[in-house]
């Protein structure tokens, strides 16, 4: 099921013709960025998708971190969730097709709880610090990560665009199985996320 949605998420993508540097992020009241140490706090909108031909996507970061929004409707979204190099290698190895720990020689798991003892020694990097626009190098990693596509040999970088419809969408989708009432926007509902002037 996860690749239906997942290739629908590409169709999608690939239907409505989007730039590959549109996923690059806008936070506001936020400096969570790697390379800055004083006042760390967590973001409360970040905006994806800025310059997209369908408009921006306000992302409601506290909602989804502090809210019911995990797949099992019971709890927050586990930091891990999204920020997934957040851990050290030898969990993520466990989790395929992930396999970037950051910083490499990471020995804790982001949580909340984590971040708010020391906001600044959590290792929180931004999503286009990994997952940069297509062509332009990442910040903290030599190339943009690559998975294998999964029902062929191809090979699909994983730049900001693709990152981002995946992880989203893919969430949306398990969510909506089990919560079907929800308002949770699927890969196909595009529009639902994307706003034009955002």
């Amino acid at each position: 099921m996860k690749v239906i949605a997942l290739f629908a998420v590409m169709v999608c993508v690939a239907t409505v013709g989007l730039s590959t540097s549109l996923f690059d992020v806008t936070r506001h009241n936020s400096n969570v960025w790697p390379d800055v140490q004083d006042d760390v706090k967590m973001p409360g909108i970040v905006i994806l998708g800025k310059g997209s031909k369908l408009g921006g996507v306000r992302f409601d970061h506290v909602s989804h971190n502090g809210g019911t929004y995990s797949i099992s409707g019971t709890g927050p979204i586990g930091c891990t969730e999204c920020h997934h190099a957040a851990r050290p290698a030898s969990e993520i190895a466990k989790h395929p097709p992930l396999k970037t720990a950051w910083p490499a020689d990471r020995t804790t798991t982001l949580t909340a709880d984590l971040f708010a003892k020391d906001a600044a020694a959590a290792g929180v990097a931004k999503c286009a610090d990994c997952h940069a626009s297509a062509g332009e190098k990442p910040k903290l990693l030599e190339k943009i990560p690559e998975i294998k596509h999964e029902s062929s040999a191809a090979m699909i970088s994983l730049n900001n665009q693709q990152a981002m419809h995946r992880s989203c969408a893919g969430c949306h989708t398990e969510y909506k199985k089990t919560h079907p009432q929800s308002k949770a926007p699927t890969a196909m509902q595009c529009v639902m996320c994307h706003k034009k002037g955002t």
